[in-house]
């Protein structure tokens, strides 16, 4: 370091310090929240923290210095680490009308209103499911208001009046043959989930709703603030493993292959996707492009909404919307049986 200014070291402590936090997020899926908590919080901006070194891999190879190293392994390590920290364009196949298509979708109450403003916001939801028309639908959130606005699904379940549970709802086209909840203790998030029979075969459609943080970046202005907003986190966290454990049995003593579809409030580098995702296909993953974004919020693609499919299944395609009309933004795949 005596050969570098002022400046440069203070650029290598930056260097060194978003380094160090990509590659200890490496870690993240692979060690529980109870074991080491802070490796949650660096989860949660791996996106933001691969960006950042890649100026640095440029900066340093122009400097001519053999520091670039630093931010190069980072970078190259967390992209084989984690496969969805960003997908380049993959070519997705011509579906089939036989073909089942799953959209997953959170609508905060089909009452956001997002970047478009007015009281239609939920009859534009509405028109864009439609205009899809996929076979089954995932909604968290849901309005049953909207029930009578989705015609050409003959069967649903919806979570059932009186519960003391977010409402959620799983529409298809295929007959249900059986449904039920998870009832995740002390929260109103849930999963549901529905046995469908298609083409001679029976599926369960799990449909998720993990723990949210109901914590808003824009409002932490204070220290106290701070720290209250980190307590309610690490809580989430500590929930989050809870859920994934309760889902996780349940979906090892399924009869049927399964879907999981939904909000999962957790990104694709803790412990909890790895744990949800198990020997299931991520279809953005396979067919997705991008950071695949699903969650608003500035400067950060958090991509917290999910398709996972059996591995037995063929994924052909696999969208994510720009639909400013949630706080989430919807997403769209087609498999092949």
């Amino acid at each position: 370091m005596r050969k570098l200014s002022f400046f440069d070291k203070t650029i290598l402590i930056l260097n060194l310090f978003f380094g160090i936090l990509l590659l200890s997020s490496c870690l993240g899926p692979f060690i529980s929240v109870r074991t080491f908590l802070p490796l949650a919080f660096f989860g949660l901006f791996v996106p933001i923290s691969f960006i950042i070194n890649i100026p640095f891999i440029f900066y340093w190879v122009f400097r001519k210095k053999m520091i670039f190293l630093v931010s190069f392994f980072a970078v190259l390590i967390s992209y084989f680490t984690f496969d969805s920290i960003y997908r380049f364009g993959s070519s997705n196949a011509s579906p089939l009308d036989e073909d089942l298509s799953i959209m997953a979708y959170n609508c905060r109450g089909f009452q956001f209103t997002g970047q478009i403003k007015g009281p239609l916001t939920g009859h534009k939801i509405i028109d864009f499911v439609k205009e899809k028309n996929p076979d089954i639908v995932c909604l968290q959130e849901f309005d049953r208001r909207a029930t009578k606005l989705l015609p050409g699904y003959d069967y649903r379940y919806i979570t059932p009046y009186g519960s003391d549970k977010s409402t959620q709802a799983i529409f298809s086209k295929y007959p249900i043959i059986s449904n039920g909840s998870l009832d995740f203790p002390e929260t109103l998030n849930n999963v549901l989930y529905a046995d469908i029979e298609y083409k001679g075969d029976t599926l369960r459609v799990y449909n998720i709703h993990f723990q949210s943080f109901n914590v808003a970046p824009s409002r932490v202005k204070s220290i106290r603030r701070v720290f209250k907003s980190y307590g309610k986190m690490k809580n989430t966290f500590l929930k989050h493993e809870e859920q994934a454990s309760i889902l996780d049995q349940h979906r090892n003593n399924s009869p049927y292959r399964v879907l999981i579809c939904g909000d999962l409030n957790s990104t694709a580098f803790s412990n909890v996707y790895h744990i949800i995702k198990g020997e299931m296909q991520d279809t953005f993953e396979v067919k997705g492009s991008g950071f695949g974004k699903t969650f608003d919020i500035k400067f950060i693609p958090f991509r917290i909404d999910y398709i996972l499919v059996d591995k037995s299944m063929d994924v052909l395609t696999h969208e994510n919307f720009d639909l400013k009309l949630s706080d989430h933004y919807p997403v769209l795949s087609s498999i092949r049986l």
